[in-house]
């Protein structure tokens, strides 16, 4: 038997997942309101410079991992998983780990690298501006 919001929680997580903070506001099912809504703005990530050139960093209160492959080329992809919806808890090596289940992802693409998993993590829309790192609608 399935828990009575399990299928409300999953769209929210597949809607979070497809939206990853490209400014869609999203709500807990349960009506609970202590989930975080997704920005409806841009989001000031800080200094540009502390992502290192080739390496990858996740700011997480943002769920975001942002990457730099080449110098000033920036890249961004969703800090929730598409398995179940987590929030990934580190980036080892280009790799961005999830807490829950274990799965994987490139950092740089947001492809999977171990499963549970099947999905990718969604690529973010960022920018630098004024030597910071934006992120979110128009970014």
């Amino acid at each position: 038997m399935t828990e009575p919001h399990a299928a409300c929680r999953r769209t929210v997580l597949r809607g979070a997942a497809l939206a990853g903070v490209a400014g869609l506001g999203l709500t807990a099912c349960s009506g609970s309101g202590k989930d975080k809504a997704a920005a409806t703005g841009p989001v000031d990530l800080g200094p540009a410079t502390e992502v290192a050139v080739g390496g990858a960093k996740l700011f997480r209160d943002d769920k975001v991992v942002v990457s730099q492959p080449t110098q000033g080329a920036y890249k961004a992809v969703s800090a929730v998983c598409t398995h179940a919806g987590c929030v990934v808890d580190k980036v080892e090596d280009g790799i961005v780990s999830c807490p829950c289940h274990g799965s994987r992802f490139n950092a740089t693409t947001g492809a999977v690298v171990q499963g549970p998993a099947t999905e990718p993590l969604p690529a973010v829309g960022v920018r630098v501006e004024g030597g910071k790192l934006i992120t979110g609608p128009k970014a």
